[in-house]
């Protein structure tokens, strides 16, 4: 995968770029990414390309993606575009010809993202921003410039193009600066729901519990629990002999309060669900320091133990 060097060496100065809009729409389970490209005058191509380079330049850290992973304001998380549906957006991108040009104000108005798309001999590099209410068709909503003196009407169509992006695509990677807006924009969060599916019927998984219909009433759509379930998947503790004998043993110590069946398998009620989460992603963790048991958002494994 590309690294924060190589997505900061790109030269955006010297590259071609095309503004494109973006209107998404479901078929089954697939996104379908329906693209236009729009002409902008010297000044606005000038505006953007030092936006873009200013928001690029604000990364000055890069975190692997994950399902519960959480960047800040100077950092980004990154992921290949091989697990993403950028591939859609880059083939709907790639070849600005006369008849996908924005003629008409309908074909631009009701955008569900915008893509800067920089082409070079390097490669291709797209940044990516989610629209905000200026795209959406207008109702009572009106323009008020100040100009002589005062305040006057304009009914000339405007949209707003912010100078921060949701997301960069570079040779293969993805590098993440709003978490929401990027699972928003590639349909990633239909992804969790599709991974939860199959989660709840698999063996190994289903096989812990003395019934599932409480875990999945549990999760429901809500977005968050959904992370949670897929980040389990992801962990696999569930999986390990070892640790759900551990989870037994220690239940009452670690104040967890899960309930168990002869058969020792997990009995999940609506008042212990979170907790029965909190223990798969092994989330529950007890300090040596301070003698105290504490709820955790994240775990990484400490070099050398």
């Amino acid at each position: 995968m590309t690294d924060l060097v190589d997505l900061k060496a790109f030269d955006l100065t010297e590259a071609d770029l095309t503004v494109w809009v973006f209107k998404k729409s479901q078929r089954d389970v697939q996104p379908v990414f329906t693209g236009r490209w729009v002409e902008v005058t010297a000044d606005l191509a000038s505006a953007l390309r030092e936006a873009v380079t200013n928001a690029r330049e604000a990364i000055t850290e890069i975190i692997d993606y994950s399902i519960l992973a959480q960047n800040h304001e100077t950092s980004a998380l990154t992921l290949g575009s091989d697990e993403t549906h950028m591939a859609l957006v880059d083939a709907a991108s790639a070849s600005p010809t006369q008849n996908r040009k924005v003629t008409k104000l309908k074909e631009i108005a009701n955008s569900d993202f915008y893509a800067l798309r920089f082409a070079a001999d390097a490669g291709v590099l797209t940044a990516v921003r989610k629209a905000n209410s200026t795209w959406r068709s207008k109702g009572a909503n009106f323009r008020a410039v100040f100009s002589d003196e005062q305040l006057d009407i304009d009914e000339r169509p405007s949209f707003s193009l912010d100078p921060f992006f949701d997301f960069f695509a570079f040779d293969g990677s993805v590098f993440v600066s709003n978490k929401p807006r990027f699972e928003s924009v590639l349909s990633y969060r239909l992804a969790h729901a599709e991974a939860f599916d199959e989660l709840k019927v698999a063996p190994d998984f289903a096989g812990i519990f003395s019934e599932v219909g409480t875990i999945e009433a549990f999760v429901g759509t809500n977005k968050i629990q959904l992370r949670r379930a897929i980040a389990i998947r992801e962990k696999g503790h569930y999986k390990d002999e070892g640790f759900m004998g551990r989870l037994r043993e220690h239940n009452d110590a670690m104040n967890l309060g899960i309930g168990f069946d002869d058969e020792g398998r997990i009995v999940p009620t609506e008042e212990t669900c979170r907790n029965i989460f909190q223990a798969l992603l092994d989330h529950r963790l007890d300090s040596r320091l301070s003698n105290l048991i504490y709820d955790v958002q994240n775990t990484e494994t400490v070099a050398g133990t």
